[in-house]
């Protein structure tokens, strides 16, 4: 079959690229004297020898991959990856088939939801790992393989554009894709650098600062304790980790275009940007009046609530005190926040701030024609002017992403839990967010194992921004 072999060849070569994953734990573990090495090298082994037999049994070369190929390696090997991401947590760990794929599934799309408990009590090694997942999972291994291989044809792009969530067509930063693709991952590695240092510098141990720049950096959420920062009780530390958060929930793209420019002024003159910090600011005043005018012993402080609002909205999911601390409307409006969530071309999740911009000038533009009928509107984003075709792909999306919230939001209900559990688990996975309520308010582990798949095809969906995965579903896709 001509669809078959490159998609062997290519999904093989990812899988021995993620063998490395399992390294650092293995080395961990014999740094911290664990019992755990000869089971990640065992793991390391099995991961690499099944990439290397995918890719021999491929009898084409992997410039044959093409579009309607790449939709089904960006789809299949997440799946893969998230089945391979939870062989620790269910041969080390000992956690039931249902609990470790979604701590694996969790951790590879950057969800940061968990079904553990005593966090802080499991091997070193494992913690790693578990972070290593979520650093992986934020720039994406496949923009690693297109960075790296020599080429991928035409179905690079498509892979490209695929792992760029919530592009607005104009990710390409360098001429060929290849570049683009390095340029993204040496700017991700810089920020995990400096993430690293700072954490150190702030106060953190070693171990620490490194399990946590990788999930900072990647918007993961994942922590090495049940308290999240809030273990650290310190200002520098969360100023650190506010810091990064912004950092990685702005576009890459930005990054490159202001490094490159050597001008901080693109930032400033970037709509999407201003428009994000607008959302987050304005969240935190609605949040900030509400506690000022009912004021009671138990509410969060001004400094827990700027960092729970820049965790939240950014989709990070990083904790001070959690939504435990939290009133239920500001628990609710940052939840909705999240739902907008990060830059397009970041690693954060939500439906993207350039969306919801697009959206609200189309709003804008339908209510000036109904008062200027013969008036001719132009949609404009700054100095780009916004293409019909774009506005309906971007309600199209929105539309899809309501419909399918809706039909997880069922489920969840039709499990037996309670609406307050089921919206929040249901947004907190589909935006990548992590943090929940009602029966996730600590962490998943009270979840029932029908909640928990349907989570995890929440999060997968949330990764992948829904239609990478409808468009494999659908009957015409497999029509040659």
């Amino acid at each position: 079959m001509t669809l078959i072999s490159p998609i062997y060849n290519l999904v093989g070569l990812l899988l021995m690229f993620f063998s490395l994953a399992f390294v650092p734990s293995i080395a961990t573990a014999f740094i911290y004297s664990e019992e755990t090495a000869q089971s990640f090298f065992g793991l390391f082994a099995i991961t690499l020898l099944t990439g290397a037999l995918l890719y021999a049994i491929s009898k084409k070369d992997i410039n044959s991959l093409s579009i309607h190929d790449g939709f089904l390696v960006t789809v299949i090997f997440w799946l893969i990856l998230g089945l391979f991401g939870s062989m620790p947590f269910l041969l080390i760990m000992d956690l039931s088939l249902v609990d470790g794929f979604f701590e694996s599934f969790s951790g590879i799309t950057t969800t940061g939801a968990t079904v553990l408990s005593g966090i802080e009590n499991y091997d070193k090694s494992v913690l790693l790992f578990r972070q290593i997942l979520q650093w992986i999972g934020g720039m994406g291994l496949i923009i690693l393989a297109v960075a790296i291989l020599p080429s991928l044809g035409i179905g690079g792009g498509q892979l490209f554009k695929m792992e760029t969530p919530g592009s607005d067509n104009t990710q390409k930063i360098t001429p060929r894709i290849k570049e683009t693709a390095q340029a993204l991952w040496r700017i991700y590695l810089a920020l995990s650098v400096l993430c690293f240092i700072s954490y150190i510098m702030a106060g953190m141990s070693s171990f620490d600062a490194l399990a946590h720049a990788l999930s900072t950096v990647s918007i993961g959420g994942f922590s090495t304790y049940d308290q999240s920062i809030g273990y650290f009780n310190s200002i520098p530390i969360e100023l650190v980790c506010i810091f990064f958060m912004l950092l990685s929930s702005v576009s890459f793209v930005l990054h490159y275009s202001a490094l490159s420019s050597k001008s901080l002024m693109r930032y400033f003159k970037n709509p999407e940007l201003g428009f994000f910090l607008g959302i987050m600011l304005s969240i935190f005043l609605v949040g900030l009046i509400f506690l000022v005018t009912t004021k009671s012993a138990e509410d969060p402080d001004l400094r827990s609530l700027i960092f729970q609002t820049v965790s939240i909205v950014t989709t990070s999911g990083f904790h001070t005190e959690g939504f435990a601390g939290l009133p239920m409307f500001l628990a609710f409006l940052l939840l909705i926040g999240a739902f907008i969530g990060a830059c397009s071309g970041s690693v954060g999740g939500g439906i993207k701030s350039w969306r919801v911009m697009v959206m609200v000038n189309q709003v804008k533009k339908e209510i000036f024609k109904i008062v200027h009928p013969d008036a001719v509107v132009i949609s404009k984003i700054g100095n780009k002017v916004i293409d019909s075709s774009i506005a309906e792909k971007v309600w199209g999306f929105f539309s899809i992403y309501v419909i399918t919230f809706m039909f997880l939001f069922l489920g969840m209900l039709a499990t037996g839990a309670d609406f307050e559990t089921s919206f929040s688990t249901v947004g907190a996975c589909l935006n990548n967010l992590g943090p929940a309520l009602g029966e996730a308010l600590y962490n998943y582990e009270n979840i029932s194992s029908v909640g928990k798949f349907i989570l995890i095809l929440a999060m997968v969906l949330g990764r992948l921004e829904i239609f990478t995965f409808l468009v494999v579903l659908a009957p015409s896709f497999w029509r040659r």
